[in-house]
This record gives structure tokens, C-alpha cells and sequence, in this order.
């Protein structure tokens, strides 16, 4: 691991996609949508990638703490990532997209997990551009969750207490076959990270724009991307 070359673009992009629901209620309407106005944000984002030097997408889409919602929301946020998932996975295979999900699905609906599965196996030759939707994903049940694989393990002699190391441990998370995200976009204004991508943003670049998300263009997000660029990445060291 170097210091990065100036004026590089983020090889692979993380977004929290936040103020959905901000942006509906400001236009008097339902907080749903502004789901709605933002999955065809994504669509959009997704589409521009390879043109912006983006390899690997993953989106923030349904957290581990997001069942606290009204159940309104909470089911109608899973009827548009089924609608979603339906409308959308043959322009995905088009486009050359590879499309694979992180998080706990034991939660979820299992027509939903169905679809997902579909959507993997659909898109699993595609390598234009990866993306990666989190969904019931947080980042200690992901580090909870590749603790317990990995203790399991050990426990069943394969693999030795003094092989356990980072490494070790990156191999046991959902994210194993990616690299880790150069750069973390959070739209909305607000400055947190929320419990996502805990361990694999430990030397990302973060930017906190205040744009809602359905308002999040291409044209911002190709801003926020030039602005990498800048950026000198010392991963905990000096300057020569």
C-alpha cells in the first residue's frame, strides 16, 4: 500500500444516499417518494461509472438500524427494491454491470432474496463496472457476523489462532471481493458514517455534500470525483 499518485479518480466509490426523505417532504409528498425519485438517481450514477473511471460502485440502500422506520416505509422500501431489481436487470446485463449484495439476508423477504440471487447469477460475467448495494447491512453485524465464520474456523482445525490477522479476518467479511473503497460520498449535509464499511474505510477519503440525494447529479458527482484528485492519500506516513 503507497501513497497514491495526484489527480488519480477513486477507483472504487461508496455512497451513503442520504435525504430521500427530506427532499419528498419539502415537496409535500411521501417520504416514499423520495425513495422512488432516488433509486433513478442510481440508475443514473451507475450508468455514468465507467465514463468517470469508476471500476467499482457499492450504495448504501437498507441499514441494520433502517427496521426502526414505520412500517410503512419499511414495506415499501422492499416492494421498490423488488420493483427495482424486476425493472431494471436486463439494462444492468446491458450495461455491463456485475451487481452482487452485502448484508445479513436473513431478514429479508425471500422472494426479495430470490431476486437478488437472480441478479448475481444474471450479471456475474459483466465486469464494465461492479456495484454493490448494501442491504440490511451494518458494519459491526458484518464484523460480527465474519468473526463467528472465522472462530468456527478455528474451531474446527482449520485454520490455526496464530493465522488470524487482518488479513484473515478481511477474507470473512461480506466484502471480501472487493477492494476497499478509495472514496465515501454521504449526501444530505449530514456528517456521520453510520455504521457503514467500518473496517474497509479505514484510509478512505470521505466527502459530506450537502445535496439530497434524488438532487445528487452526475454533474455533482463528477465534482466530487475531480476533487479526489487532489487529495494526498500518506496511509500514516510523511511526505518525502
Amino acid at each position: 500500500m503507497g501513497q497514491e499518485t495526484e489527480n488519480a479518480s477513486p477507483r472504487h466509490v461508496a455512497c451513503i444516499m442520504d435525504g430521500n426523505g427530506r427532499w419528498a417532504k419539502s415537496r409535500g409528498k411521501p417520504r416514499l417518494f423520495g425513495h422512488h425519485a432516488g433509486a433513478r438517481r442510481v440508475k443514473e450514477i451507475v450508468r455514468a461509472c465507467p465514463d468517470l473511471g469508476v471500476k467499482y460502485l457499492t450504495i448504501f440502500a437498507f441499514s441494520t438500524e433502517n427496521w426502526r422506520r414505520t412500517q410503512t416505509e419499511v414495506a415499501g422500501l422492499m416492494k421498490l427494491f423488488r420493483r427495482y431489481i424486476q425493472a431494471e436487470a436486463r439494462d444492468l446485463l446491458a450495461e455491463g454491470a456485475r451487481v452482487r449484495f452485502i448484508g445479513d439476508r436473513v431478514r429479508l423477504d425471500p422472494k426479495l432474496v430470490k431476486l437478488m440471487d437472480e441478479l448475481e447469477l444474471l450479471t456475474s460475467h459483466n465486469d464494465r463496472v461492479h456495484v454493490t448495494v448494501a442491504l440490511n447491512y451494518g458494519g459491526r453485524d458484518e464484523i460480527g457476523r465474519a468473526t463467528k465464520r472465522m472462530a468456527a474456523e478455528v474451531a474446527a482445525g482449520r485454520l490455526a489462532p496464530s493465522e488470524v490477522d487482518e488479513t484473515t479476518l478481511a477474507r470473512f467479511l461480506d466484502t471480501h471481493f472487493l477492494p476497499d473503497p478509495d472514496l465515501v460520498i454521504r449526501t444530505s449535509g449530514e456528517a456521520r458514517i453510520s455504521n457503514f464499511l467500518l473496517w474497509q474505510s479505514a484510509y478512505a477519503e470521505y466527502e459530506f455534500v450537502n445535496t439530497l440525494w434524488p438532487d445528487f447529479t452526475v454533474e455533482k458527482f463528477a465534482e466530487v470525483l475531480s476533487r479526489f484528485g487532489s487529495r494526498e492519500r500518506r496511509y500514516g506516513a510523511v511526505p518525502a
